[in-house]
């Protein structure tokens, strides 16, 4: 196994217990103490995925979360004492893919690391071919362009937008059926390839890193818009070239 795991997380011992036991199981390990150091090794290194601690003595690992995840595409778990409801719904909301309460067992965090890396891996391998002709569905909504072929976004500036394979697919799927309600439930079954469990809120952190690349304001969303306790509907004027 080739994935390097980084470990985030001020106290020493923590990082020494998650290290040993992520290496043990094949995992390459490297280690970072806050906020800065995280941010060194994400550039010197490549990073499959990183462990957070919500928790790094005086900085707030949710703004650590937001700004690691404003820059960079990795995936995050996030590790939080058990009195952290509040912090771990904006941890998922922030972008963070899953989270681990203390006190952990190793056994649930190796589980939980390889089942977030299967789905980043399986939305990779997902991808459909780009078909040699350029014809095919485009679409536009509010001065943005999807081409489905060509698998391209692009902004009301006619900037190309950077979306990884599973954004990509959920913006697709939601612009194909504007105005109509979808539960997590029917979007987890049309996004295949991705390793759901029945208590699985990825596809919120999916949709939050989404609403960042496409919303003028992810914090009050026009186009990816919330149905409590449903799902999501796109709301934006779509129309098919």
């Amino acid at each position: 196994m080739t994935d390097t795991i980084l470990i985030v997380d001020d106290e020493p011992d923590v990082r020494a217990l998650l290290r040993a036991g992520l290496e043990a199981e094949g995992f390459a390990v490297v280690e970072a103490g806050n906020g800065a150091d995280a941010d060194d090794q994400l550039t010197a290194h490549s990073i499959g995925l990183m462990t957070l601690d919500l928790k790094l003595g005086g900085e707030d690992g949710l703004k650590v979360a937001r700004d690691l995840r404003a820059k960079r595409n990795t995936p995050i778990i996030m590790i939080t004492g058990k009195g952290d409801p509040i912090d771990r719904v904006v941890g998922l909301e922030l972008g963070a893919d899953d989270y681990i309460a203390k006190p952990f067992l190793m056994r649930e965090v190796v589980a939980r690391v390889r089942a977030v890396l299967r789905r980043y891996q399986a939305a990779d391998a997902s991808a459909a071919p780009e078909p040699r002709s350029t014809g095919g569905p485009r679409f536009t909504f509010e001065g943005w362009s999807l081409d489905l072929p060509r698998r391209e976004v692009r902004n009301p500036a006619g900037d190309r937008c950077e979306l990884t394979t599973a954004e990509f697919n959920l913006l697709a799927i939601l612009v194909q059926r504007p105005g109509r309600v979808l539960s997590r439930d029917e979007l987890m079954d049309m996004l295949k390839g991705h390793d759901w469990t029945p208590l699985d809120r990825s596809i919120d952190a999916l949709v939050a890193r989404l609403r960042r690349k496409i919303e003028p304001d992810s914090e009050r969303p026009q186009l990816v818009k919330t149905v409590r306790g449903v799902g999501y509907v796109f709301a934006g004027d779509v129309k098919r070239l």
